[in-house]
């Protein structure tokens, strides 16, 4: 392979990757917070009766580390994280919903 043709595979390689780590939206995560019963408790950028999902993105945003607490969070539940009232579990969410809603929260949650 000539280094023309190495270079044009990855510029290539490299617009695909690009085109995927684009930056989850809000409508990107919607129906999975809809059809999960999460909006009931949380919205975008006010406290209901669980914090803003801004507020869970501002206080986790800085250790990539928080994505896995927030995913053991939405599947088994958390209690005194963000005040008294427990959040109930979520043991019916599919994996790839948690990770898509994950990912959403920890690029700020983004409207």
């Amino acid at each position: 392979m000539s280094l023309k043709q190495l270079l044009a595979c990855t510029a290539l390689l490299s617009a695909g990757f690009s085109a995927q780590a684009a930056e989850p939206s809000f409508d990107s995560v919607q129906d999975i917070l809809t059809k999960n019963a999460c909006l009931a408790c949380h919205t975008v950028d006010k406290k209901v009766v669980g914090p803003a999902y801004r507020d869970i993105a501002a206080k986790r945003k800085d250790d990539p580390a928080n994505a896995e607490v927030l995913a053991q969070h939405v599947r088994q539940g958390s209690k005194g994280v963000y005040g008294p009232l427990p959040m109930p579990s979520n043991p019916a969410i599919s994996d790839d919903d948690i990770k898509a809603v994950v990912a959403w929260i920890m690029a700020g949650a983004p409207k």
